[in-house]
C-alpha cells in the first residue's frame, strides 16, 4: 500500500476518536453543568414553599404582639 494512503488513513481514525473523544466529553460536562442546576432550582423551590409558611407565622406573631401590648395599655 502506498505511504500516502496509510498515513491518510491513520488520520482519519485519529480525526474519529478526537471528534468522538471530545462530544463525550462534552456530553458529560452538560450534563454535569444541568444537575447543578436541578439542584439549585430545588433549593430555591424549597424555599419558595416554606416562604408562605413563615409569612404565616409572623401574621400571627404580629397578632400576638398587638394583643399584647394593648393589655398593657
Amino acid at each position: 500500500m502506498n505511504t500516502e494512503i496509510i498515513i491518510a488513513l491513520v488520520s482519519l481514525v485519529g480525526t474519529i476518536i478526537g471528534s468522538f473523544g471530545g462530544i463525550v466529553t462534552s456530553s458529560k460536562l452538560t450534563s454535569f453543568r444541568l444537575e447543578k442546576l436541578e439542584q439549585k432550582v430545588d433549593r430555591h423551590n424549597n424555599f419558595a414553599q416554606r416562604m408562605p409558611v413563615v409569612e404565616e407565622k409572623i401574621k400571627v406573631l404580629n397578632h400576638r404582639v398587638e394583643d399584647l401590648e394593648r393589655e398593657n395599655e
